[in-house]
């Protein structure tokens, strides 16, 4: 079947569909990973945005219920060069074209995705629609353009948890530690503030030594304090991290009063917590190959990234030390607080995908409660 993809800006790509028939709207962004396509589907972050795969040939390796990062798909579309024909891996246990079709996703294929990235990469990022029901262009442009943008609007509702609940690593079929990083005993008790948070993190706070529980992200400084936490992390999300009030004005109440872990939206909302601004990037940062510096070790990690705000360094105060930079950019990705037990970055510690450079994060989370260094 035909389909079209349109930016707002008048490009238009012709493709075939390979998800569901129907249409997409949301912002056109491009991610840079070889592989982890099915953690990019269902990871939160992508709430609001199609995806351009730059790697040419996506689903290979199929799909599988071990290797989700939430409880379902949330990327509006899906947009891929070429969806493999052949599924090759003893893991697998569907096809990626199915599994699209499977969880109502649109999605294209047979776009030129380099042409697209480089256009995204110099005009940015675009509001977008994936068609197979509509195919007349020009009225996809305008509809393109008459789309809601991510911009000042408040995603994370969309994502968060309902309800409190509590997890252990137990809960996910199949899933098993590596034998290199055996579990450690779970010595303290980590609130988790669920703004769009992936499993992957909440199985990595077990594994260093953390008892989890999550709840949602209008969840007040009060009632988190009340349930006594050791430490308190707040997680990834998607969009804009400004009209979400809520979940950095209850942030600057925690500071200064229990250990804060922050990591991509909660690296964005500490900043705006402790008086700091934020800015849309022109492209965002997205793929497992981003090149950070960790400022106080002088070493680099490359890292696995999904963002497209950050923080502004400028607007920091004089008690916040800025602890990673981007080397492609020289943007922020990471930050400390100098009197208070709170730092955190804007990348992805987690591994899921991407490389494991990272790791470290999670147990400088527990050190900083255990000893008071951070």
């Amino acid at each position: 079947m035909k389909a079209i993809l349109a930016l707002e800006d008048g490009v238009v790509f012709d493709g075939l569909s390979i998800g569901d028939e129907g249409e997409a709207f949301g912002e056109v962004v491009f991610n840079t990973s070889m592989t982890g396509y099915q953690e990019i589907l269902t990871d939160p972050s992508y709430k609001g945005q199609i995806v351009t795969m730059t790697y040419p040939h996506i689903g290979n390796y199929g799909v599988n219920s071990e290797d989700v990062e939430s409880f379902k798909p949330h990327v509006e579309g899906f947009i891929v060069r070429e969806l493999s024909a052949v599924v090759s891996n003893y893991r697998s246990e569907m096809s990626l074209g199915e599994y699209l079709k499977k969880n109502h996703i649109v999605a294209i294929e047979g776009v030129d995705t380099r042409m697209l990235t480089k256009h995204l990469r110099d005009f940015g990022a675009k509001k977008g629609v994936i068609s197979t029901v509509d195919l007349d262009k020009k009225r996809l442009i305008k509809r393109a353009q008459a789309s809601r943008s991510i911009v000042g609007i408040d995603l994370v509702k969309e994502v968060t948890c309902r309800e409190p609940y509590d997890f252990d690593h137990c809960l996910a079929p199949g899933f098993e530690w590596p034998e290199k990083t055996p579990a450690r005993a779970r010595k303290f008790f980590a609130v988790c503030v669920d703004s769009g948070i992936k499993y992957n993190i909440l199985r990595k706070l077990n594994q260093h030594g953390f008892r989890v529980k999550v709840v949602p992200a209008s969840t007040t400084a009060g009632e988190i304090m009340a349930l006594n936490p050791d430490g308190v992390f707040y997680s990834n999300g998607p969009g804009d991290p400004e009209p979400v009030t809520y979940l950095w004005q209850n942030m600057a109440q925690l500071v200064g009063k229990v250990p804060v872990f922050g990591i991509c939206l909660g690296h964005q909302m500490l900043s705006l917590a402790l008086g700091g601004k934020t800015f849309k990037l022109k492209f965002g940062h997205r793929g497992g190959n981003h090149p950070v510096m960790d400022l106080q070790s002088g070493k680099v990690e490359i890292t696995a990234q999904n963002h497209g705000f950050c923080v502004d360094p400028t607007s920091l105060p004089p008690d916040v030390e800025v602890t990673h930079l981007n080397l492609n950019d020289k943007t922020v990705e990471g930050m400390r607080h100098k009197k208070h037990p709170v730092f955190s970055v804007q990348y992805h510690p987690e591994t899921s995908p991407g490389p494991h450079d990272s790791d470290y994060l999670f147990g400088r989370f527990y050190r900083m409660i255990q000893e008071g260094v951070w």
